[in-house]
């Protein structure tokens, strides 16, 4: 049930203004799009902020003016207040919405905002620094009956604390979070959590509090205003998480009792007025395994997983943000939720490989038409190694939760991605998988299930038949020859091609096929349909660069033709480790030097891409012959950063 009342407290008004005119949104992909999209819809011009490598990003597209923030790392850009708000004054915005992430809970920027006389789309700024205070947001909550999770002091933790959960004081989404779970580990991963922590936010501050295992992950989204109204939207579920980052969410949260879900937003909204709130805000709460809730944080912003919210209560928030702003009041009553809404958020990442982030250029980004589809990017454009790799949103909506779910994984399953590995399989079978479709949630749900989520892949068999058929169709206007299929000294013997796909060698066998059982009806360069066992098929296939793509309802297929004649010189020195992605080393193991004994698995140096670390481990047992890397250094994929030589007994 969503919820309001007037409240009691004093709250301190703020002066409305004529109207927002020209809004600067002070962020980047996804989130700015979005907002750009609702403030053309509410006749607002915009204008768009860009680090050098976002120069021809799709929101700065979309935007009718834009402004260029010299450099490339966070820090040097969308970091940067002083810059943005000179942006602000150069294009002649009179309001700044900040999105998420970046400068969005910081309360220093929101004064800079309102001390240049622009309006501020967010949160008051005491009422950000009252929630950033994660003691002082305890409190408020307290009163509420809700359990807390108290502050374990990591200098003085002992065994019996453990596991631990390191977290940032300064940001969320999954960056400078870590699970402890030995005390050996405890100062390195502190290190990294702080390190994490002040690339992604600008703050080093880390605090450690109890690890709940199989706990859920509910948050309420409330809304308020400057005349004193309040309102619970609802609840979400975003229990299924890597790396402590949501991966899929959904509104409202299953199979909480009612009594859990009033005791929630209770809690959310005296949280909301303590502080006196406006705008758009969410409460975040653990429920574990004993449906007792524990209290986590206020995010004093507007959420990644919120068109959920919007899709289940009808509501644009981004509009009701930029009206509260300009002063204006929400209705006493929010209006009644309507059926499930499930949103999956798709990366350009390898989830078989410890989530590696991929890079490079998205060759095609088609999804159907029936779901909502929030993304910062289009066919062409390049994944860049500085920011987060989401490539898009994808959300469902429909009167059951079981319905929402089946769109979203059909939606998902029926996209053609071509150009990088995402995790597009992983959320179809994640939505699929018997646990999530009885909604029995929890964080450990990929901990307990990703080995079995990433082996079950798709036969590659038909996609590389339907490749080497394509291939060998004549483009229009071919020669005669060509049309005849060429000329063979053995025709009855099968011609082949061979592929590899993720790692694996496979050869196609084509006229005549091998297998009885298949039959070509017809083929082009972009088109094959096979009929398979009495079944026909249909398999869409493009090529680009070295890579053919081959997608069909059975799955999709990225495929690398294996050359006639390799090249000699193409091989690596055994032992050698190679940049797995384009990154900046950011630490060396300590006293690691040529001639250094190594254990397999032990992390030798880190790399930092798209704010995110990633560790690199010795291969095998031995000794390091070779050390490459630069603490500092920026490095290429494929670029060599050590050499360990395996022992041999």
């Amino acid at each position: 049930m969503s919820q309001t009342t007037q409240t009691t407290v004093p709250i301190t008004p703020i002066t409305p203004i004529t109207s927002i005119g020209s809004l600067l949104v002070a962020n980047r992909g996804e989130i700015a799009v979005r907002i750009f999209r609702t403030a053309r819809d509410l006749g607002l011009s915009t204008v768009a902020v860009h680090s050098d490598p976002d120069a021809d990003a799709l929101h700065v597209r979309h935007a009718d003016a834009a402004v260029r923030l010299p450099g490339a790392a966070p820090a040097d850009t969308y970091l940067r207040g002083d810059l943005l708000i000179a942006a602000a004054r150069a294009a002649g915005a009179d309001a700044v919405h900040p999105g998420y992430g970046f400068l969005s809970e910081n309360a220093g920027f929101a004064r800079q905002v309102l001390d240049a006389g622009l309006a501020w789309v967010g949160p008051p700024p005491e009422a950000i620094e009252a929630m950033a205070s994660k003691t002082r947001a305890k409190e408020l909550v307290r009163a509420a009956g809700v359990p807390l999770l108290d502050p374990v002091d990591p200098a003085a933790a002992t065994a019996a604390d453990l596991p631990l959960l390191l977290k940032a004081a300064a940001g969320g989404g999954g960056r400078g979070m870590r699970v402890v779970r030995d005390l050996d580990s405890l100062k390195e991963s502190l290190e990294a959590a702080r390190a994490e922590a002040l690339s992604a936010f600008g703050d080093d501050e880390v605090f450690a509090e109890p690890y709940v295992e199989r706990g859920r992950h509910v948050e309420v989204q409330v809304f308020a205003d400057a005349h004193g109204t309040v309102w619970a939207l609802g609840t979400r579920d975003c229990s299924l998480q890597r790396r402590h980052q949501k991966v899929i969410e959904e509104a409202p949260a299953p199979g909480l009792p009612e009594t859990l879900r009033e005791t929630l937003h209770t809690a959310a909204v005296a949280a909301a007025r303590a502080v006196s709130y406006r705008g758009a805000g969410t409460v975040e709460f653990l429920v574990g395994a004993d449906g007792r809730p524990y209290f986590l944080e206020m995010n004093t912003r507007l959420q990644v997983e919120h068109p959920v919210t919007e899709a289940v209560f009808g509501l644009d928030l981004v509009a009701l943000q930029l009206r509260i702003a300009e002063g204006h009041a929400l209705p006493l009553i929010p209006p009644p939720p309507s059926g499930h809404a499930v949103e999956a958020r798709l990366y350009a990442e390898d989830p078989a490989h410890d989530w590696r982030p991929q890079t490079g250029v998205l060759h095609t980004l088609d999804l159907p038409g029936h779901v909502r589809v929030d993304t910062g990017f289009t066919a062409g454009d390049t994944v860049g190694v500085h920011y987060d790799p989401m490539l898009a949103k994808v959300v469902a909506h429909a009167p059951t939760r079981a319905e929402a779910v089946r769109i979203l994984a059909d939606a998902l399953s029926r996209a053609r991605i071509h150009g990088l590995t995402t995790n597009r399989d992983l959320l179809v079978r994640s939505l699929r998988h018997p646990e999530f479709a009885a909604a029995r949630l929890d964080t450990g749900f990929y901990e307990r299930h990703l080995d079995a989520l990433v082996e079950a892949t798709p036969d590659p068999a038909l996609a590389c038949l339907a490749a080497a058929l394509a291939e060998a169709a004549p483009a229009p206007g071919a020669p005669l020859a060509a049309r005849l299929g060429g000329w063979r000294n053995l025709r009855s013997q099968p011609r082949t091609r061979r592929y590899t796909v993720a790692g694996t060698e496979y050869e196609a066998q084509y006229a005549p096929l091998g297998d009885p059982d298949v039959r070509v009806l017809a083929a082009s360069r972009e088109a094959v349909t096979l009929e398979v066992g009495g079944v026909r098929r249909m398999f869409h296939v493009k090529h680009k660069s070295n890579t053919v793509y081959v997608d069909s309802v059975l799955g999709s297929h990225a495929l690398v033709p294996v050359p006639r004649f390799p090249d000699p010189q193409d091989r690596t020195e055994p032992g050698s480790l190679l940049a797995p992605m384009p990154g900046t080393v950011v630490r060396i193991a300590e006293g690691l030097a040529p001639g250094s004994t190594v254990t397999a698995g032990q992390p030798l140096l880190w790399l930092e891409a798209m704010k995110m670390e990633h560790r690199i481990l010795a291969p095998a047992s031995g000794t390091l012959t070779a050390l490459h890397a630069v603490t500092g250094r920026q490095v290429e994929f494929g670029a060599l950063l050590a050499v360990v030589q395996e022992d041999q007994h």
